[in-house]
């Protein structure tokens, strides 16, 4: 399982509530744009619509040798899930505050999967006591590190 895209954004906006492996309908030249790494998905969101799941936003550049048949770098895509699966993603997408976001797409058996999370929105005291708690572990870090030096 190797990453092609992250949604860096993702977990610094949102509480992630749970996540879901989805599979992705794409054409050929979307397939080669990913395996060149070319997209980004900060922006993107999923939404059920008529008992679908649709992603909404997710740019994957134009593939450069793909001509007549080249792919909108912003059409929304179809994403595959179990029946079961989507019934939770639109009863948690229909709470207030809730929200489905793409945080990754990577390579799962030569198929391109992407991983959904349930995102509850932070405010914007809770992600500045997330940039406090991630720069103490990191000065915590830091300061065993040199300690644990300092004794050879």
């Amino acid at each position: 399982m190797s990453e092609i895209l992250t949604n860096s954004k993702a977990r610094h906006e949102y509480h992630i509530l749970e996540t879901y492996e989805a599979g992705i309908v794409l054409h050929g030249t979307e397939v080669k744009s990913l395996r060149a790494g070319l997209g980004q998905i900060r922006d993107a969101f999923a939404r059920v619509e008529n008992g679908e799941l649709w992603l909404h936003n997710a740019h994957i550049e134009e593939y450069s040798h793909g001509n007549l048949y080249n792919h909108a770098p912003k059409a929304p895509r179809k994403l595959l899930l179990h029946k079961r699966e989507l019934r939770k993603l639109a009863e948690a997408s229909a709470a207030k505050g809730c929200a489905l976001i793409p945080l990754s797409f990577y390579w799962k058996n030569g198929k391109v999967k992407v991983a959904i999370g349930i995102g509850q929105g932070k405010m914007q005291y809770d992600k500045r006591q997330d940039t406090r708690n991630r720069d103490a572990e990191r000065e915590l870090k830091r300061a065993t590190m040199h300690r644990l030096k300092g004794r050879r």
